[in-house]
């Protein structure tokens, strides 16, 4: 299937952590992104992951807290997020993007993917 499956959400307290899956057939043949929108917000780019793995990029206010991963294997798209915060409460949404994209910034994104259900975050004070 072309558009995205994800699942992993939840509700955790502040500090906690979740990991976020995502699938869909054609993954192995490009980059992968990860994004995210909250209430009353746009969405954003939460973290991108490059056609071979090598590169990852995030967003300012994840680094160090959230981990890009990926599977081609299995057509699979992984978010490790630790330390959450309520400000990471959100809709959580991947989608694949185009292969020569996110080798030196997660910016500027072109999603070849239409959006799916996306997978809500809710953390907690």
């Amino acid at each position: 299937q072309v558009q995205p499956v994800e699942s992993g959400g939840g509700l955790v307290q502040a500090g906690g952590s979740l990991r976020l899956s995502c699938t869909a057939s054609i993954f192995d043949d490009y980059a992968l992104a990860w994004f995210r929108q909250a209430p009353g917000k746009e969405r954003e780019e939460v973290s991108c992951i490059s056609f071979s793995g090598s590169m990852t990029h995030y967003v300012d206010g994840v680094k160090g807290r959230f981990t890009i991963s990926r599977d081609n294997a299995k057509n699979t798209l992984y978010l490790q997020m630790n330390n959450l915060k309520p400000e990471d409460t959100a809709m959580y949404y991947c989608a694949a993007v185009t292969r020569s994209e996110c080798k030196t910034t997660i910016r500027g994104l072109h999603r070849m993917t239409p959006w799916g259900q996306g997978t809500q975050v809710t953390v907690s004070s």
